[in-house]
C-alpha cells in the first residue's frame, strides 16, 4: 500500500478507525436525561491513499458514519465505514483504484463500471430507513443500530436517475420526502430528476427537467407549493473531465438561474428566473405565501471553493468568496424573470440548518457554522463559531468554542415533541485542534452564547465531516430496514 501524504494539519490525517465507546465522559454540565435517540453524522476518512496528486480529500474520501446514542443521560458512540461498491473493490485489492474526484476517466481500468459513490455527505432517516448519501450515486441503506452497511437502495427500482441528492427535504404536514438527482443521466449532463416519496418511502412522483447548463446542484429548496433548483455556475463538462480534472470549474461569466416547479409538477410547468453571477450552495429554509417564494441561503460574490479553479485563470479571492446568509425572493405573479436578494446576517458562514419540523413552512429560527465574525479575530482557520438567527426579531447570537478550536455542522434537536420552534438544543462537534481530541457540545438553542448545557469528550479526534441528523427513539422504533 502507498503511504498517506503528510497533512498540513495533523488533526485531519486519516483515522481509519471503526470504534465503539460506551458512556462518553461528560466533562462539563449534565446531559439532559429526557434526550432519547441518536445523532447520526458522516465524516470523510480515506481507507487507502489516493494515487492522484493533491487529491480533494474533503470530497473524495470514504464515508464514515457515526452515531451518538442518547438514553437516560448516557451517551454511547459508534463509527463504521460505509461499505460502498467502491470501498469493497478497494478493500479487496488492498489499494486505491478510483482516481480524481468524480472523474471515471482517471480510474484503474479494473473498476470500469463499478459505482464510484462514497456515501460521505449526509446520513438521514425516512420511512423507517437510515440512508447514507452522496449526490453522485444512489443512497446506501445503513442499519441504524449496528451501522452495518445493508446496500445500495433505488426505491425498489422506482428511482430511474443514476444519482440522488444528499439533501432531501421532508414535508412535516404529509411526511413526504422530496428529493432529486442532478447529472441524472451521467456526469456533466444537465438532466435533473425530481421525486417525491410518501411517508413510507415509496416514490409517488417523478419528473425530469434540463438545466440551462451542467453544474453542481448540491442543495435545493422545497416549500408547501413549489420546489426550486438553484443553477449556480460551478460548472462541469465532459471535455474538462477527459483532461484529467476533478468535476467542477467556476465560470464567472455565467448567470444564476432558479428553476421553479409546482410540487408534483411536470416539465411543462417549469419556470426559470435569472440573476447575476454569484455563488450559493446550502439552503437554511424556504417557504411561500402563494405568490412569493422566500429562499434563505449563504451567498458569496464568487466561487466559495479554492480547489475548483476559475475557468478564466483568475486567482481565488478569499474575501469575495465569503458566504453571508441572504434571502432570495421570487415573485411568481409579477411577470418578471428575475429575483431579489437581501442580506440577513453580517457574519460569514456555511452549513445552515433550521428546526426541521418547519421544513417547507414559514420559519424564524436558524443556525449555522461561522468562519468570519465582524469585530472578532482568531489565529485558527475554519469554522470558529456557531451562530443563530431569529428572523422575526433579526437577533443573532454566537457560541465561541475558544482558541485553537473549530466547529462542524450544528444541528437542532427539539426539547420534546411539543416544543416551540427553536426550543431545544444545538448539537455541534468541536475539534480541539491543539489537544488532538473532539467534543460533542450541547448548547441551549435559544441562548447559544451562554455556557453549554453539556460537553462530552471523545478520547480521540474526529476528522472534518459534512452533515448529520437527529433521530428520536420513537422514529427508530418504526424502522423497517
Amino acid at each position: 500500500m502507498d503511504r498517506f501524504p503528510i497533512t498540513e494539519d495533523p488533526f485531519e490525517a486519516p483515522m481509519r478507525l471503526e470504534a465503539d465507546i460506551t458512556d462518553l465522559e461528560c466533562v462539563q454540565g449534565e446531559v439532559p436525561e429526557h434526550l432519547d435517540g441518536s445523532y447520526y453524522r458522516v465524516v470523510v476518512d480515506r481507507h487507502y491513499p489516493s494515487f492522484i496528486p493533491n487529491d480533494l480529500a474533503l470530497f473524495n474520501s470514504d464515508g464514515m458514519v457515526m452515531s451518538f446514542t442518547f438514553r437516560s443521560g448516557r451517551v454511547d458512540f459508534k463509527s463504521r465505514y460505509v461499505r460502498t461498491p467502491r470501498f469493497v473493490a478497494e478493500e479487496k485489492a488492498g489499494r486505491s483504484l478510483f482516481g480524481a474526484y468524480r472523474n471515471a476517466f482517471t480510474d484503474d481500468p479494473t473498476v470500469a463500471g463499478v459505482r464510484r459513490g462514497l456515501a460521505n455527505t449526509n446520513v438521514f432517516f425516512h420511512g423507517g430507513r437510515l440512508y447514507a448519501s452522496k449526490e453522485d450515486s444512489p443512497p446506501i441503506l445503513i442499519d441504524p443500530v449496528t451501522l452495518e452497511t445493508l446496500g445500495e437502495y433505488q426505491f425498489e427500482g422506482a428511482m430511474t436517475s443514476e444519482t440522488s441528492t444528499a439533501h432531501p427535504k421532508v414535508d412535516p404536514r404529509t411526511g413526504e420526502m422530496v428529493f432529486f438527482g442532478y447529472a441524472a443521466t451521467g456526469e456533466a449532463t444537465p438532466d435533473i430528476a425530481y421525486y417525491e416519496a410518501d411517508a413510507n418511502g415509496s416514490i409517488i412522483h417523478e419528473t425530469w427537467i434540463r438545466a440551462p447548463y451542467s453544474c453542481m446542484i448540491h442543495d435545493f429548496a422545497v416549500t408547501q407549493n413549489f420546489v426550486v433548483f438553484p443553477i449556480v455556475p460551478l460548472r462541469s463538462s465532459t471535455e474538462w473531465l477527459r483532461e484529467g480534472n476533478p468535476q467542477f470549474f467556476w465560470d464567472p461569466n455565467e448567470d444564476v438561474y432558479l428553476g421553479v416547479l409546482p410540487r408534483k409538477g411536470t416539465a411543462r410547468q417549469l419556470r426559470w428566473f435569472r440573476g447575476s453571477n454569484r455563488f450559493a450552495s446550502h439552503i437554511m429554509g424556504a417557504y411561500d405565501d402563494g405568490r412569493r417564494i422566500y429562499l434563505d441561503t449563504p451567498v458569496a460574490e464568487t466561487n466559495y471553493f479554492p480547489w475548483f479553479p476559475d475557468i478564466t485563470g483568475a486567482t481565488y479571492d478569499p474575501e469575495r468568496s465569503k458566504t453571508r446568509l441572504s434571502r432570495w425572493t421570487i415573485d411568481m405573479s409579477d411577470g418578471s424573470d428575475g429575483f431579489t436578494e437581501e442580506r440577513l446576517m453580517s457574519a460569514a458562514g456555511e452549513f445552515p440548518r433550521m428546526d426541521d419540523r418547519y421544513e417547507t413552512l414559514r420559519y424564524h429560527w436558524g443556525v449555522m457554522a461561522v468562519n468570519d465574525l465582524p469585530g472578532q479575530q482568531k489565529s485558527s482557520h475554519g469554522f470558529r463559531w456557531v451562530g443563530t438567527i431569529d428572523h422575526a426579531s433579526a437577533t443573532t447570537r454566537f457560541y465561541d468554542p475558544g482558541e485553537n478550536s473549530t466547529v462542524g455542522e450544528p444541528i437542532f434537536v427539539p426539547a420534546n415533541e411539543t416544543a416551540r420552534e427553536g426550543e431545544g438544543y444545538v448539537f455541534v462537534v468541536v475539534a480541539r485542534r491543539d489537544r488532538m481530541y473532539s467534543e460533542l457540545v450541547i448548547l441551549d438553542a435559544a441562548h447559544v452564547d451562554r455556557p453549554p448545557v453539556a460537553t462530552l469528550r471523545m478520547p480521540m479526534r474526529i476528522k472534518s465531516g459534512l452533515h448529520g441528523n437527529w433521530v428520536s427513539s420513537d422514529e427508530l422504533a418504526g424502522r423497517t430496514a
